[in-house]
């Protein structure tokens, strides 16, 4: 067999094919971008920076992201798109070089009590064909082993012909499934507070019910009344155990009344069905102020909260059931699972061993499989989606992430880095929104973006390396070096705060003592119980605002004005001032233009095409009939100072014909958090995620309380806009509040007047307090992970 040799030295001639190694994007004009073009390289690892709102998110997942989606959905038939989102072409002229993009956002997971870490990882499902294959005794298919599976069981008569005739055959079938039927599957079961339902010192006509929407005026009262199951003049307390069951548990009973076909049910199972179907998180506040103070969650007797039943409880494997294998810790798991030897079930071993090693790496290892999944921070879910993505044969991929440290203590930020070139060095463009100076550091390509937020924002400021964005002379360059000092002085405490023996989650019996009147920061390694201590062991009669990392909700109809309360002082004044009713001021009310109903925009679905919105031609985008703007209040109409910022809006309502003190009040605060720049009718969807947290930190500030928590404040915030931050922190507690902040960021640890530090590691090597004391002592004693790095940071 002869070989081919190559004889000539010459470099070859680079293949057309190899020329395709920029993403282009040219005139990009979503949201705030003012026609963008930048040339990206591919393969590499590129960072966008850029102050919060200066449009970084508008051009990484706005743009190019959605672009390269809506691409790769046009590929799939009619049909199957008719299923999938339909995605609008972004407002750009040209995007070339784009691979297909997989965005890992920090959306967090849905709050489902039936989501779990395991089930949104597939890790549950390779659990359940294990124990189907290997446990003991054997109980059937992995169904069986499904806690969202219940047990069914059918019956019936079929004709068989096997060539002697037919004959009727009656089968009985099972369906195992793994299903708790007491709790069905959720692990916990509800028990109501009667006192909290109604008074029983007065009858139902005598308003006893405490139900919120209960009044005897409407249909509930011609029901109570009329439907004969009770006296509506007794009070409750004198009822029958007969009366009291039908007036609390009967089951829907049709009953006629007054000539009416109306249906009679209990107060619980009404509650059950209107209350507690839904999301805690979505309902009104005082709707889930009742539902948090009338009904308690304990974990299900049957299964102990295992959503699992009794046979799926009895299969083993060596010991260990699937409820068992759930519950530990992530890293023991990947421990057991490597110690099965089983031949038949090598592959399925391999790759469920390889998703649990992944958490381990990501830095997950602390969780455990039965963990729901609406309860992990932003970041633990960010980094949850990872996992999928880590061991993926794929390259040539464009992976988007939204800030992938937020929630992660310095300490954990190195493994989040080289998981990123890990994924560039296998042939993937990896971009990346961040704030952390640690994660721009090892950025190939840096784009920052600014100067300013809003309007003031969505050009190219920088573009080039780390080295050159140092001296660029940007907002970002000139901070990229801060470097927080230690304060000289430290406030007094006025009080404290008693935790004790604090067991949630991971804690280990803890006592802490909290204080007041000071700034007073909690830290640790991710998973290391800060969260458990604060949000779940304070008392709840401590009087405590607090602001967790939890999205605000919100449509397009929904602003900074309506989010905040400002609408309604708004409405009312210009109401006054035309002898007119508050509600013609509203787009989402009586003022609305009726053509596009207050939208602005007229929306037309084109069924499998990306929806055409154009705006409304008779308000021309204005929201309001043409007769609301002929109402003036300080020489403007309600669009006109919907289109105001803050600050603008802020000076308009502070004096003149127009002042207003409640809604100059709220603009106050808005300005205080940094948002002047926003305008107040801008729909809730365009505001970046830092945004969002600063909106939701401004509404909670008018609150009467003297305790704030406030969980990872400098979540989205950019390194110039954390100073600001901390110029907001010391005026609420110079004002005389307390301020609790759960944070990671070095420079809110260093301005800090009380420091608790839990650890030393996560999970069940966390839950304890490593150190209690002032930043300076902390620094000099470098005794934790977080001394380690704040002593760094400071440059001691």
């Amino acid at each position: 067999m002869i070989m081919a040799t190559r004889t000539d030295t010459q470099t070859p001639a680079l293949h057309v094919a190899d020329c395709h190694d920029l993403i282009r994007v040219h005139g990009a004009r979503e949201n705030n971008l003012k026609d963008v073009s930048v040339e990206l390289p591919k393969r590499r690892l590129t960072v966008f920076t850029g102050v919060s709102g200066s449009g970084k998110s508008s051009l990484v997942f706005s743009t190019i992201a959605a672009e390269s989606q809506r691409l790769i959905n046009e590929t799939y038939s009619a049909f199957v798109q008719g299923f999938m989102p339909t995605l609008g072409r972004p407002e750009v002229d040209v995007l070339e070089g784009l691979t297909t993009a997989i965005i890992v956002d920090q959306q967090r997971m849905g709050a489902d009590p039936r989501s779990t870490v395991g089930t949104a990882t597939d890790a549950n499902a390779m659990l359940r064909i294990l124990f189907s294959r290997l446990g003991q005794p054997h109980i059937g298919p992995p169904p069986a082993f499904s806690f969202n599976v219940a047990t069914r069981t059918a019956s019936g008569a079929m004709k068989v012909d096997k060539g002697k005739g037919e004959r009727i055959v009656v089968r009985n079938a099972v369906y195992h499934g793994g299903m708790c039927p007491r709790c069905e599957g959720r692990g916990s079961v509800t028990d109501f507070d009667l006192s909290q339902l109604y008074d029983d010192s007065k009858s139902l006509n005598e308003g006893a019910l405490t139900i919120p929407g209960y009044s005897m005026d409407g249909w509930y009262g011609r029901i109570f009344r009329g439907c004969g199951y009770f006296d509506p003049d007794k009070p409750i307390r004198r009822f029958t155990k007969k009366e009291l069951d039908d007036l609390l548990y009967k089951e829907p009973t049709k009953i006629k009344v007054d000539g009416i076909n109306l249906t009679y049910s209990g107060l619980i199972p009404t509650i059950q069905k209107s209350f507690l179907s839904k999301d805690v998180d979505a309902m009104q506040p005082h709707i889930r102020a009742f539902v948090e103070r009338v009904v308690t969650f304990t974990a299900c007797p049957d299964c102990d909260g295992t959503r699992l039943s009794e046979p799926a409880r009895s299969s083993k494997i060596k010991g260990i059931n699937i409820a068992d294998a759930c519950a530990m810790e992530i890293r023991d798991l990947a421990e057991w699972v490597r110690g099965l030897d089983e031949p038949t079930v090598a592959p399925l071993l391999a790759k469920l061993l390889h998703t649990l090693e992944s958490f381990v790496e990501i830095g997950l290892g602390y969780l455990s499989l039965e963990r729901p999944a609406g309860t992990l921070s932003g970041g633990e879910a960010q980094r949850t989606k990872m996992i999928r993505h880590l061991g993926s044969a794929l390259t040539d991929v464009t992976y988007v992430f939204d800030e992938p440290t937020i929630g992660l203590h310095p300490h954990d930020i190195q493994r989040m880095n080289d998981l990123l070139q890990r994924l560039r060095d296998k042939g993937n463009t990896v971009l990346v929104v961040e704030h952390k100076p640690e994660a721009i550091a090892i950025a190939d390509h840096v784009v920052d973006l600014g100067p300013g937020a809003g309007t003031a924002g969505g050009t190219i400021c920088y573009e080039g390396t780390i080295e050159g964005l140092r001296a660029s002379g940007t907002i970002t360059g000139r901070h990229l070096d801060d470097r927080a000092v230690l304060k000289e002085t430290v406030r007094t405490p006025t009080g404290k705060l008693e935790i004790r023996g604090a067991a949630r989650h991971n804690l280990q019996d803890v006592d802490v003592d909290i204080p007041l009147g000071v700034l007073c920061v909690v830290t640790g390694v991710a998973g290391s119980g800060k969260s458990s201590l604060i949000h779940g062991s304070i008392p709840a009669s401590a009087d405590v605002v607090s602001v967790d990392q939890a999205p605000i909700r919100g449509s397009r109809r929904s602003n900074p004005a309506t989010y905040t309360g400002l609408l309604d002082p708004i409405r009312k004044a210009f109401a006054k001032a035309n002898g007119v009713k508050p509600a013609l001021f509203s787009a989402n009310s009586e003022g609305a233009c009726p053509a596009c109903n207050g939208a602005g925009v007229i929306y037309v679905d084109l069924g499998i095409m990306a929806g055409s919105a154009t705006t409304c031609e008779d308000c021309g985008g204005k929201r309001f009939e043409a007769s609301v703007l002929e109402y003036h209040l300080g020489g403007r109409d309600i669009s006109e100072v919907l289109a105001m910022s803050v600050t603008e809006a802020e000076e308009f309502f502070g004096a003149g014909e127009a002042r207003t003190p409640a809604a100059h009040a709220i603009l106050g605060r808005l300005v205080d958090v940094g948002l002047g720049y926003l305008t107040i009718g801008q729909p809730l969807t365009t505001l970046s995620g830092g945004e969002r947290q600063r909106l939701k930190l401004a509404t909670h500030m008018a609150e009467k309380s003297g305790v704030y928590v406030l969980d990872e404040p400098t979540a989205g915030l950019h390194l110039a806009d954390v100073e600001q931050l901390l110029g907001l922190l010391d005026r609420l507690v110079d004002a005389g509040k307390s301020v609790i902040v759960i944070e990671h960021h070095q420079a809110v640890m260093a301005h800090a007047d009380w420091i608790i530090d839990l650890g030393p590691g996560a999970g069940h090597d966390g839950g304890q307090i490593v150190f209690e004391g002032t930043p300076a002592d902390l620094v000099a004693a470098r005794s934790t992970l977080t001394g380690e790095h704040l002593a760094a940071y400071v440059g001691t």
